[in-house]
């Protein structure tokens, strides 16, 4: 399985070649209306601001796409070839697998819940591995504050570059962060809330470059948090390791 840093750079490198397209149809808009090769119709100005929405729907995607990697690489590539017993696992996995097995976080009629306590039940008594299991994401959702939500879940320490973390908070557009208003952006336009040329009016490609350089920073430290984490044996139980008050919202 690759590594989150690598396929992220493999999403960033597609919007970074869309945002060069963006670009020189910006530049292009200088000497007039611009054209695309080969058509007599000019590329209109609604036409460029739903090519622009599209990068909000592209970091969205990369959010996403790394988080469920990473969590991926924990619970999939790693437990796989690693076969824990449960009570190898840290405290923090532990309760994100009981709750996976048990189904503790969803609704269920009284003879599901039987089955899933039996499930979980039998796994102990046979004293078998952990293997490869989902995290539950829920609804999804994704920005740097559930971001930093899931990793405290799992015991995972967050650990992006400073200057990255503190450019990645700052308010970038409507009172929103980077990762939050790319989150808004991308409800709203799914829900139907907004057009695709709404969402992108007044907004240049400097702009959009700046969006996604402070996306790419924020999400490498998280990629390189996770990697660390697998590296050092963040999921196995250490003996003199204390269980920190889960995070609000997530407890079992």
């Amino acid at each position: 399985m690759e590594l989150p840093s690598e396929g992220l750079e493999e999403r960033l490198r597609e919007v970074g070649s869309y945002l060069v397209f963006l670009r020189s149809i910006e530049v292009a808009t200088m000497s007039g209306p611009p054209r695309l090769i080969g058509s007599a119709e000019p590329i209109t100005a609604e036409q460029q601001r739903i090519l622009y929405s599209s990068v909000y729907l592209q970091l969205y995607s990369a959010v996403e796409a790394t988080i469920t990697r990473c969590l991926d690489f924990v619970t999939i590539a790693t437990l796989d070839h690693r076969k824990p017993k449960p009570g190898e696992l840290s405290e923090r996995l532990k309760r994100v697998w009981v709750q996976e097995v048990a189904r503790t976080h969803v609704d269920l009629t009284p003879a599901n819940r039987l089955n899933s306590a039996l499930s979980l039940c039998n796994h102990l008594v046979e004293q078998l591995p952990v293997t490869s299991f989902k995290i539950s994401k829920g609804a999804g959702n994704w920005d740097d504050t559930e971001i930093e939500e899931i990793t405290k879940r799992i015991g995972c320490t967050l650990a992006v570059p400073q200057d990255a973390f503190k450019a990645a908070k700052r308010p970038f557009r409507n009172d929103k962060n980077a990762l939050g208003l790319i989150k808004a952006l991308r409800n709203q336009l799914a829900h139907g809330e907004i057009s695709f040329a709404q969402c992108s009016e007044g907004v240049t490609v400097e702009e959009l470059e700046q969006l996604t350089k402070l996306t790419a920073e924020y999400l490498k430290g998280v990629a390189a948090s996770f990697e660390a984490y697998v590296a050092a044996d963040g999921f196995m139980h250490k003996p003199d390791a204390e269980l920190e008050p889960e995070p609000e919202g997530m407890a079992i």
